[in-house]
C-alpha cells in the first residue's frame, strides 16, 4: 500500500504582473479590446511601457473594502458622487493610460453623471483613485495619474493606507482625504483591518456610527431669526 503524501496548499499571490517594454499604443489598445470581458485584468501604459496585472482575492478584498468605505462615508455625509470602478482612462496624446482598482467622482460628478463612455480629452479625470499595490508595481503609476490629472490617490501596500493629493503636478502625502476630509489615512487603515474580522453588516454599522459624530461639523446651521 502506497502512503499518501500531503501536498501543502499554495496560496495565490494577490497580484501577478508582466511588464513589457517598447509596446506600441496600438498593442495597448488591442489588449484592452481583447480583454474587455476580463474584470480581473488591469492594464497601465506609460510612453511605451505596458504593465499587465492579474488580480486575485488578496488584491480585490482590500480594494472592495476601501471602495465600500468611500461609499458609506459619502452616504452619511450626504455627498453626491459617481463610482466609476475600474474604468479605462487613456490619453493617446500623452501616451498614458490606466485602469484603477476603484475610482470616484465628487467635484466633477455632474460632468460625468449618466455617461456610458468617458473621453479623457473632453471629460474630467476621476477625483479619487484607489490603488492596491501589494507586490510593488514596476511602473510608476503616479506619473500616469499626474499627467491625466487625478486629484487624489489612496494607496494600500498590504500594510498601510496612504493618501496623496496632487499639487503642481506632483503628489504629496497627506494625513486626511481631500474628497472626504473627515476620513484620515490612519482611520481608513483601521477600518480596513477591522473588516477582516467583522461580519459585513456589523462593519457597515460601525463605519456609519463613527462618521455620524464628526459629520456634525459638516451640517450647516440654519438660522430662523
Amino acid at each position: 500500500m502506497t502512503a499518501e503524501v500531503a501536498v501543502p496548499a499554495v496560496a495565490a499571490p494577490p497580484e501577478q504582473r508582466i511588464l513589457l517594454a517598447n509596446a506600441t499604443w496600438e498593442t495597448y489598445e488591442r489588449l484592452l479590446a481583447e480583454n474587455v470581458t476580463c474584470p480581473g485584468t488591469r492594464f497601465a501604459y506609460d510612453e511605451g511601457m505596458l504593465e499587465i496585472m492579474v488580480v486575485y482575492v488578496g488584491h480585490e478584498a482590500p480594494n472592495r473594502t476601501l471602495a465600500s468605505l468611500v461609499g458609506v462615508v459619502a452616504e452619511v455625509l450626504r455627498l453626491d458622487m459617481v463610482a466609476a470602478g475600474s474604468t479605462t482612462f487613456k490619453r493617446q496624446d500623452l501616451e498614458k493610460g490606466f485602469e484603477p482598482d476603484s475610482c470616484f467622482y465628487f467635484r466633477n460628478v455632474d460632468l460625468v453623471r449618466g455617461k456610458e463612455q468617458l473621453d479623457m480629452e473632453v471629460d474630467p479625470p476621476p477625483d479619487l483613485v484607489i490603488e492596491v499595490d501589494i507586490t510593488r508595481s514596476s511602473l510608476n503609476r503616479f506619473r500616469i495619474f499626474a499627467a491625466i490629472g487625478v486629484a487624489e490617490v489612496w494607496r494600500f501596500d498590504g500594510e498601510k493606507v496612504r493618501m496623496y493629493v496632487r499639487e503642481e503636478g506632483q503628489y504629496k502625502e497627506v494625513a486626511a482625504s481631500a474628497a472626504l476630509p473627515v476620513l484620515t489615512a490612519a482611520q481608513a487603515g483601521i477600518f480596513l483591518d477591522e473588516q477582516r474580522r467583522q461580519k459585513w453588516p456589523d462593519w457597515i454599522d460601525d463605519v456609519r456610527s463613527w462618521v455620524r459624530f464628526p459629520a456634525l461639523a459638516f451640517t450647516p446651521v440654519v438660522s430662523h431669526t
